[in-house]
């Protein structure tokens, strides 16, 4: 029998300080067990992480670059001797299949070390004033700096690797973390809190909070933070842009992404990574496969094969080994998801298979041909569900990748220069994969989008730009002076 778990807030030092009386329940979205209970967060913690996170980020800028290095080196071997431990958590938690928690524990890992790497990469450089007939005889000096008070608020689907994306490169900077983590996966959060510490993190240098939307806005509106990085929803990220007033922004925002299959393409190739990468994590990733444009020359082989290849997928118990698919976040998302598969399907789109829910459990669902007002096209599914659409010219695809608010990443399968000459120059994304899907994202690169995709690049090289600033000392010739 599994024992009950407990979520507390993290504040100044203390776990469990100033929690609301009533826990609230956390269920597993798959069975409907009682994982644990959370304790949300007050207004008077909220306060009490404020008020304690701007005091101590003073404090933490003496600690040395190398030292915060040892830490998040250390964070790495802990998280790496605990693997399976955290994957089957995050699999209790949120329904996504071992398979897929595994590989998200070893990116998490990935990513502690590449932030312990870059710690010690904080370059500046020297910029000689003689470029300017008023400069002679001066130089500049630039160096980086942390900007302070980070608030980091965190989604369900990828709630530990998505959590070291942040207080990862923040920590590496030398910057305070405020976390709100996901109220649908608090225990990750804990778990990873308390491995930080473990590792030797500054018990002030991480707060965490819990709770919902009310708990994030204060955070985010409060001037005692510098930057807020955040990953979710476009309305709750066009929220926290107004709420921020003048501080930094970082937020990664969703999308509906596009993949082209050219007639020259390696169909088999493009056939099992379209489907390998529409379905997994049962499509609750913001670059997971949603809209596929094939050549109209190829489109029923194409089709066929991804038919094939999702029928040999099980869908079934996250916590058992051979899943590849669990569940989604919620029934109530599951309703969500199948609803738009019937929108589409009364709008004139065919099943090619699937379309069916149980609980919150979503059949992987391959659409044929739906219209682009759709939503399962024009909206982000974030759910099992791939839209095949033939096309003639790929001009006209390229124009349909386009025809998006979102713009975070997408694919191309082809052997042609000249059609990904015109795929790179045109696409208007954050990133575009040739002879790959849209989802296909190493932890070291930059990640993020254009449009209502997003503000700012993830990574933790690039991430740590965003959460530090540059000074700049000036030295005159004083013997001049």
């Amino acid at each position: 029998m599994m024992t009950v778990k407990s979520a507390q807030s993290f504040i100044d030092g203390k776990w469990g300080a100033t929690l609301e009386d009533q826990g609230v329940e956390v269920r597993s979205p798959y069975s409907n067990e009682l994982i644990g209970y959370q304790y949300e967060t007050n207004e008077q913690g909220v306060e009490e992480a404020l008020a304690s996170a701007f005091r101590y980020k003073n404090e933490l800028k003496k600690l040395e670059a190398v030292d915060r290095s040892a830490i998040l080196y250390k964070a790495a071997t802990l998280m790496e001797e605990r693997q399976e431990a955290f994957a089957q958590l995050i699999s209790l938690e949120v329904g996504k299949a071992l398979k897929n928690t595994r590989d998200e524990v070893g990116r998490s890992i990935e990513t502690l070390i590449q932030s312990a790497e870059e710690a010690k990469r904080q370059f500046g450089e020297t910029i000689p004033g003689g470029a300017s007939s008023r400069g002679k005889g001066s130089t500049a000096l630039t160096f980086r700096v942390p900007v302070g008070v980070i608030a980091a608020i965190t989604p369900f689907n990828a709630p530990l690797n998505l959590i070291c994306h942040k207080i990862g490169p923040s920590f590496a900077a030398g910057n305070v973390t405020i976390l709100k983590p996901a109220p649908q996966a608090p225990f990750i959060a804990k778990a990873f809190v308390e491995l930080l510490l473990e590792a030797g993190m500054p018990s002030k240098a991480i707060q965490m909070v819990l709770g919902g939307r009310e708990i994030g806005e204060i955070i985010v509106a409060d001037s005692r933070t510098n930057l807020v990085s955040f990953t979710g929803s476009v309305p709750a990220g066009q929220q926290i842009s107004k709420l921020a007033g003048m501080k930094k922004v970082l937020v990664e925002l969703g999308g509906n992404a596009g993949t082209i299959v050219h007639e020259d393409a390696d169909i088999e190739r493009a056939a099992t990574l379209a489907t390998k990468t529409a379905f997994s994590n049962s499509g609750q990733s913001c670059i997971s496969v949603q809209r596929v444009y094939v050549h109209e020359s190829v489109f029923q082989k194409f089709s066929e094969k991804v038919k094939e290849k999702t029928e040999a997928l099980h869908v079934g118990d996250p916590l058992e080994e051979k899943t590849d698919i669990g569940c989604v976040v919620s029934k109530e998302t599951a309703k969500r998801i199948t609803s738009w598969v019937k929108e589409a399907v009364a709008d004139g789109a065919d099943i090619l298979y699937g379309g069916s829910a149980n609980g919150a459990q979503v059949q992987p669902t391959i659409l044929v041909n739906p219209k682009k007002e759709s939503k399962v096209v024009c909206q982000e599914v974030f759910g099992p569900v791939v839209s095949l659409i033939p096309y003639r010219d790929v001009e006209w695809a390229i124009h349909e990748v386009n025809e998006s608010a979102f713009g975070l990443q997408a694919g191309v399968f082809t052997q042609s220069l000249t059609v990904v000459r015109k795929v790179v120059q045109t696409l208007d994304m954050g990133g575009i994969v040739v002879n790959g899907t849209s989802n296909f994202r190493l932890d070291h690169w930059p990640y993020g989008g254009v449009k209502q995709s997003g503000i700012g690049r993830e990574g933790p090289r690039f991430a740590i730009e965003e959460m530090s600033e540059t000074k700049m000392v000036v030295l005159q010739d004083f013997l001049t002076l």
